[in-house]
């Protein structure tokens, strides 16, 4: 997809706990390069603490299926992807690091595949101190207060968006989740018409006639 004048800007939330963030953030670099993604990184357990949900490894039968689906995902869509040595783990030093450094494209390329291709973690400390280098950061860097408040502020733009989970894409108000949502997302800029019909409006005001307790 190549990039026209109309094409809106697109709030991409997502955090680098996330395999499957990394996995659509894959997909899009790929298949839409052109599309202006801006990468706001949160903190998914704040999400889920909003919302007073679980992510999908914290219920026992979808944890194992989660890492088997991402996997599949990964083959077939011939991502590179590597599992680290524990899921989930503290991302935080991920997100600030992305931040401290802008969020660029290239910054969220390469902290992706340094955990979801490299299979390293931020408690992998001799790797760890590679990638700082090579970034030329300080680790004190990455734990100044504007770094953390501007994740705060990331987080809380989040939700007053509506967004509950991560990969979510923001395009004029709409959110798309999740990889499995990729599709949807670059029919929405791609302009087609069901996104205007009746039948998709009505969706969102269907009625609950049950609520569980």
């Amino acid at each position: 997809m190549s990039k026209r004048s109309s094409d809106p800007a697109i709030d991409w939330y997502f955090d680098f706990i996330s395999p499957y963030a990394y996995l659509q953030w894959q997909r899009l670099r790929r298949e839409a390069p052109g599309l202006t993604l801006r990468a706001r990184p949160v903190l998914f357990a704040g999400l889920l603490a909003h919302w007073e949900n679980k992510g999908p490894v914290e219920i026992p039968p979808k944890r194992a299926w989660t890492y088997e689906h991402c996997l599949w995902v990964a083959r077939r869509h011939d991502i590179p992807m590597r599992l680290p040595s524990a899921h989930p783990f503290n991302p935080l030093p991920l997100l600030r690091l992305a931040i401290a450094l802008g969020a660029t494209d290239d910054v969220v390329d390469r902290l992706f595949a340094y955990v979801w291709r490299d299979g390293r973690l931020p408690n992998d400390e001799g790797a760890w101190q590679d990638l700082l280098d090579e970034l030329l950061v300080e680790p004190a860097d990455i734990h100044a207060d504007a770094i953390k408040q501007e994740l705060h502020a990331n987080c809380e733009q989040a939700i007053a968006a509506g967004v509950f989970g991560v990969p979510t894409a923001v395009v004029n108000g709409q959110l798309f989740w999740g990889v499995d949502a990729t599709d949807m997302l670059l029919a929405f800029v791609a302009g087609d018409p069901f996104f205007g019909s009746d039948v998709w409006r009505r969706a969102a005001t269907l009625p609950a006639a049950q609520q569980r307790r």
